[in-house]
Formats: C-alpha cells, sequence, structure tokens
C-alpha cells in the first residue's frame, strides 16, 4: 500500500464556534443523552425543553439547571431566548416538529430518521431551505473524528477503487413497544439507518436496493438483508435486526485495500487498515482517545451545527438533507419488499 499509517482526525475546537442557545422538544432517553453529552463536552447550552406530559419537562431541566421547562412545543420554538430545537420526539413526530421549529425562524437538529418516508423528508428539506434556515438530520456519527478519517482515507485513494460496503447493527429490543409499533417501528427505520448512512457516505446515492427478511408479530421488519447497488459498479450490503446482538460493524474493501470500523460503527471506535490480501494482518491502525465514548459522542454533531450557523450554511455538508431523503426512500423501498407497511401506507 502507498501508506502505511492513517490520518489524524481534524477536530473542530467546540471553543471555536459560536455558543448557540438550545431549546429541546421530546426530552426523553436520547435528548436526556445529548443535553449531558452536549453540557459535559461543548460551549452549547440547553436553554429551554417541552414535553405535553405534566412534570416531565421539569423532571428533565432540574438537575441540568435548564432555566426553561415548557407544555408547549409552540411556546418553546417562539421564544426569544432559543437559536436552535433539537427535535427528539418520536418518528411520526419528526416533520411535524421540525417545520413546527422552521417556521418560527429557528435552526434545526431533528432526531434519525429525519421523517418516515422520503415525502415528508423532502419537506423538511424544502420547507428549511425556503426559510433559510439551517435543518440538519442528528446522524452523530458523520461528525465523529472516525468519520473525518474515513472521508480523508477516501478522498486520498488510499483503498483503490471501492467495490464492496458491509455494515450490521443488531440488538435485541424486542421489548421496547415502540419499536414494534406499525405506527413507525421496525428495524430498518430505528437501527438500519445507520447502516444506510454509512452506505452513502462512502458510495453516495445507490441506484437499487433488494431486500429478504422476517417480520415480528406485529408487522414491522425484524432482520433483514440489503443488498444496494451502485452506478460504478460497487456494492453494499446492510444487515439489521432488532432480535438478536450482533458485532455492529462495518467494513470498506477496495481494489487497494479494507478499512474495518470496530464495533458499534456508529460511535467513537477503531479503525484497522489492510492490505487487499487474504488472512494478512493490519498496516495501520487508530483509536478514539478522546475520552469521549459510546453516546456521549452526541456533542460533536452539536458542536458542527454551531459552526455550519457561523458560515451561515443552510445545510450540512457533511449530511446534506437531499442525502437523507434519498437513505429513507431506499428504506422505505427495503421495508415494502419485505412486507413490513407502517400504518397508513399503502400494499
Amino acid at each position: 500500500m502507498s501508506t502505511l499509517h492513517l490520518p489524524a482526525p481534524h477536530i473542530v475546537d467546540p471553543a471555536s464556534v459560536p455558543a448557540l442557545r438550545w431549546g429541546i422538544i421530546g426530552p426523553g432517553g436520547i435528548a436526556q443523552t445529548f443535553a449531558d453529552s452536549v453540557h459535559k463536552h461543548s460551549t452549547q447550552r440547553i436553554v429551554a425543553v417541552a414535553s405535553q406530559t405534566p412534570g416531565k419537562a421539569e423532571a428533565f431541566a432540574r438537575p441540568r439547571q435548564i432555566e426553561h421547562a415548557l407544555t408547549s412545543y409552540r411556546e418553546l420554538v417562539d421564544h426569544p431566548d432559543v437559536d436552535v430545537v433539537y427535535v427528539a420526539t418520536t418518528h411520526e413526530f419528526h416533520r411535524e416538529h421540525a417545520e413546527l421549529a422552521i417556521s418560527a425562524g429557528k435552526h434545526v437538529l431533528i432526531e434519525k430518521p429525519l421523517a418516515l418516508n422520503a415525502e415528508d423528508a423532502e419537506s423538511v428539506r424544502a420547507t428549511a431551505a425556503a426559510a433559510g434556515v439551517l435543518a440538519m438530520e442528528a446522524m452523530w456519527t458523520r461528525y465523529l473524528p472516525q468519520s473525518d478519517i474515513i472521508r480523508r482515507v477516501l478522498a486520498d485513494g488510499m483503498l483503490g477503487d471501492i467495490e464492496l460496503v458491509l455494515t450490521d447493527f443488531g440488538q435485541d429490543l424486542r421489548m421496547i413497544p415502540r419499536l414494534v409499533n406499525p405506527v413507525s417501528g421496525g428495524a430498518l427505520l430505528d437501527l438500519g439507518i445507520y447502516n444506510f448512512a454509512f452506505s452513502s457516505l462512502v458510495l453516495g446515492d445507490a441506484q437499487k436496493v433488494s431486500a429478504v427478511g422476517t417480520l415480528t408479530e406485529t408487522g414491522v421488519d425484524d432482520t433483514t438483508s440489503s443488498l444496494m447497488t451502485y452506478e460504478n459498479g460497487a456494492k453494499a450490503i446492510a444487515n439489521v435486526t432488532l432480535s438478536s446482538f450482533t458485532p455492529t460493524a462495518a467494513s470498506i474493501a477496495g481494489t487497494a485495500g479494507l478499512l474495518r470500523v470496530d464495533g458499534p460503527f456508529f460511535t467513537p471506535t477503531g479503525l484497522q487498515l489492510y492490505p487487499a490480501e487474504f488472512n494478512s494482518p493490519p498496516v495501520a491502525t487508530w483509536q478514539d482517545a478522546s475520552g469521549i465514548a459510546a453516546h456521549e459522542g452526541l456533542c460533536y454533531q452539536a458542536t458542527a451545527l454551531a459552526s455550519f450557523v457561523e458560515q451561515k450554511l443552510t445545510d450540512s455538508p457533511l449530511r446534506p438533507l437531499a442525502q437523507a431523503v434519498a437513505d429513507i426512500e431506499l428504506i422505505t423501498q427495503a421495508r415494502h419488499q419485505v412486507g413490513a407497511y407502517l400504518t397508513g401506507e399503502r400494499r
């Protein structure tokens, strides 16, 4: 191989970007992790939270010293102290709540998936573009140090022509009601969005997806294997399940080398670079030594959003909304191919 090292990641200094004031819609588990990570590892600050469940906003705000605990989403998005809104409600409400924030002229970070389907996701993209505000999907993996290394490895041609991307993501999550609820559930929307986003990071938009799989008793997708094909002949395989724990690793195979991403591939982790030869040892490795582990890595996307706002961008250059729309369309096709239709979708 032409190089025996992996480049050091470029990491934005949290102190170098504006300290924006954030409001949170939907103070559930992911919002708690986000808020705690942001307060611990960035200069961003949560100043308001809103929940329609009595007492929930106060319970979230009190231990985090968040000033405004509200029961109205409209009050939160209209609040003069809020610069950006984090939408952390469940999937079926993402479009509604994102567009509520956009209508108030606020920047918005929307939990993944951006929406339930491509039509709703495109509506968010177009609405934000028309309003001139930044709307960003919370695909936090794109902002981790390892993702900067991956982009640079690809840009440098270190792996040669990319031929195959492999990802798997599996947890036993069948006991979580929302994940088996046909309103917005299933493994692909909740877990598989990471797999599809990893493939589009490497290969761009796929031409076609072909999926096989099984369903839960409630009719949502349980386990799927999706094959994506690309104009340049490359392929990506995404294995996703909500009924088994799997290594949750990823790899990028090219004509000149192989890059392996340790599991869980979507959190801060490590990389190994191999020659394109069977059973060869790695020629270079990198391990995230930042001390920001697991889901504390959510802080990186908040710092990135603030840097984009400072640059007056209305779309993330690292995860454009058009790409998020395309990935959701592929997921919809994969779901339908295995017979998983959400409530209200036509068969």
